[in-house]
């Protein structure tokens, strides 16, 4: 786990300078070594510069330094993850002919790339981003992980008379430091979609002219940075296409489990009380014969407490437990140096960063998470709540609808009526809900909307409201219908939620978070072969009782009590709402009454300031999330400097 950074353009002491700026913002991802590679330039002058930041996890000898060139191919690479089956891929090579001095997965992957182009990545099993540099051909070729576990932002010089084309790194802050983009802006549909989604929905970021290479894509440049091919790096699964059994299931997660404990540092597994993190805690156990180390974050207030039951559930596996208390003063202690960790606005993001932070302490460098079981086995509400409002208003007549709606509106009206501010709940996109209900997109998307689009024109900037369709790019909303069309809602749901909440959300989040604490996340459930194996699942067996996550129990807590976990489900989030009422209330006040602050982030501020006042008012319907995520992204704006232009 590392980060990764370069430039296609005239090496001279100016592309030095910019590639030594971004590497060195990057120091957190990698604290255990760096390096910098240069390519034989052209008559030009014109070539590829990489650089790369180490977080030593495997072979951990000057060996696995990189930038590295293999000494068959020639290749060049920066890679930033992990190859899970290296060996396999290893072995194979070397039935061919092929000696290794280096044991790592990254000399694995370079020789692997030069003898077989990118048609190698499909048979890679980890999460990646990586650039690798073909000196024969003068191509440099970009690709990013199947599950877009690891993110590759993308900047391209506008000025034909430039002295570069394309520069790259793992994080967009990377980017900004190299001070190549001028005088950087916030991209218009990046505010749009924070109001909408609490995040940024890719490909777009928080930088006018900056991209996120979509997941499963990898791009073919030549030496002056023009786009020859693009190609599809998803992995091709080794097993039967037929469908699948829970037996086989058992047998995928075990061997997934297996790989991704394959470290030669310290390793730990975060565990809350839920189902999914016990699961993968579990196997981990039982895959390393005992012994494992969990960490869970508690906290003072007993109803968000996970302590005490996730305490059982470690005692009831065997592990090596640790109990972090996480206490209000500490968190307003360390919010500026944990928001600052933020490569870009979102509302999440920072529970993974303390309890990163607590396994750093501990002298651990790899940890295992249960991300992912819900987008897989239909853990959210909304597999329940949107295929039968789907099902039902597709039964219904239009005359019924327009009565419905017409009925939730008057209550909203009456209720509004009453309240100083609308509520912005899941019941009051109600009747914007019943007007799409035969487009299951747009109904998640409504779902998990922060503001209704009414509210969003009136915090919004005039015009800013409009560049995205249902909260997304429009390009992202034409690759979702396409992988949707012809599924059952429930399958449908599961592309959604494994495209948006796991792949735009959770994971981006979830990197940033544990590398600005210099730790490797490790994600069993989010992996290829899991992945295929689930699709292949009938919807019965993977997704019914709707909630339970039936599959995943039987084989994740096979000998763990089942009273543990027979209680209503919680998410892993901070206690944000009481925190922002009392320790952390000065700070927001400061920001969300900042005028000048929030036009900048392209808000209205009278409308950021009646938002602010009736959440303190305990205005109902209003959840601290909206606020964060309005906070998070003044902050972030006035942190980088970087405003609407």
């Amino acid at each position: 786990m590392c980060g990764i950074a370069g430039l296609i353009g005239r090496l001279d002491d100016a592309s030095r300078a910019a590639l030594g700026r971004m590497n060195r913002a990057m120091e957190h991802r990698g604290p255990d070594g760096d390096g910098i590679w240069e390519s034989t330039p052209d008559e030009r002058g014109w070539g590829v510069a990489l650089g790369h930041r180490r977080l030593a996890v495997l072979d951990l000898t000057p060996a696995g330094a990189q930038p590295m060139t293999d000494s068959v191919t020639g290749w060049t690479i920066a890679f930033n993850g992990e190859l899970y089956n290296y060996a396999d891929v290893r072995t194979g090579l070397v039935t061919e002919g092929q000696v290794f001095d280096a044991r790592g997965d990254t000399a694995v992957l370079v020789r692997a790339l030069g003898l077989r182009g990118a048609a190698a990545l499909p048979s890679l099993r980890g999460m990646y981003a990586l650039a690798a540099w073909d000196p024969r051909a003068r191509r440099l070729l970009v690709a990013r992980d199947p599950l877009g576990i690891k993110p590759l932002y993308l900047a391209r010089n506008r000025d034909p008379k430039g002295t570069w084309s394309i520069a790259f790194a793992s994080e967009v802050r990377a980017l900004l430091a190299s001070g190549l983009l001028g005088d950087a802006r916030l991209a218009p549909e990046a505010i749009a979609s924070v109001v909408w989604n609490g995040f940024i929905a890719g490909p777009t970021t928080a930088i006018a002219g900056v991209e996120l290479l979509r997941a499963g894509r990898a791009l073919e440049l030549d030496g002056h940075g023009r786009e020859v091919r693009t190609v599809d790096t998803t992995h091709v699964s080794t097993a039967d296409r037929g469908a699948a059994t829970l037996e086989e299931l058992e047998g995928t997660l075990q061997e997934s489990v297996r790989l991704h404990l394959e470290s030669d540092v310290p390793l730990a597994v975060f565990l809350s009380s839920g189902v999914d993190s016990a699961a993968v805690a579990n196997l981990a156990s039982k895959a390393a014969g005992g012994g494992i180390h969990t960490f869970t974050l508690a906290f003072e207030s007993a109803e968000m407490n996970e302590g005490p039951i996730a305490r059982e559930i470690a005692g009831a596996i065997g592990a090596e437990h640790h109990e972090v208390l996480l206490t209000e003063g500490e968190f307003v202690g360390h919010l500026e140096h944990a928001i600052d960790g933020l490569d870009q606005p979102t509302f999440d993001g920072l529970n993974s960063y303390f309890m990163s932070r607590a396994v750093r302490d501990a002298g651990f460098k790899v940890a295992l998470v249960g991300t992912g079981g819900d987008e897989l086995f239909g853990g959210y509400t909304t597999f329940r709540d949107l295929p039968a409002l789907h099902r039902w208003a597709g039964r219904a007549g239009a005359a019924t609808r327009r009565a419905l709606a017409w009925t939730a509106r008057r209550v909203l009206a009456a209720r509004q009526g009453r309240a100083s501010f609308p509520p912005q709940t899941r019941w009051a996109k109600l009747p914007a809900m019943l007007e799409r209900h035969d487009d299951l997109l747009a109904l998640y998307q409504f779902a998990y909307a922060l503001f209704l689009p009414e509210f969003q024109d009136e915090l919004l900037e005039p015009g800013l409201a409009g560049s995205l369709a249902y909260g997304l790019p429009p390009g992202a909303r034409a690759l979702l219908d396409a992988e949707i069309v012809g599924r059952s809602a429930l399958s449908a749901l599961g592309v959604l939620e494994r495209r948006l909440f796991l792949g735009e959300r959770l994971l981006r989040d979830n990197d940033v978070a544990s590398m600005a604490a210099s730790v490797e996340q490790r994600l069993p459930l989010v992996d290829a072969e899991v992945f295929a194996c689930v699709e292949r699942l009938p919807d019965a067996q993977r997704f019914e009782p709707i909630g339970r996550k039936a599959a995943l129990r039987r084989i994740g807590l096979a000998g763990l009590p089942p009273a543990l976990f027979e209680r209503p489900k919680q998410g892993f989030v901070l206690p944000y709402d009481r925190w922002i009422r009392k320790g952390l209330r000065r700070a927001l006040d400061e920001t969300l009454r900042d005028e000048e602050a929030a036009a900048a982030a392209g808000l209205r501020p009278r409308v950021v300031r009646d938002l602010w006042e009736a959440f303190l008012r305990g205005a109902p319907g209003l959840y601290w999330s909206r606020i964060w995520a309005i906070y998070v992204l003044i902050r972030w704006t006035q942190k980088n400097r970087v405003f609407v232009g």
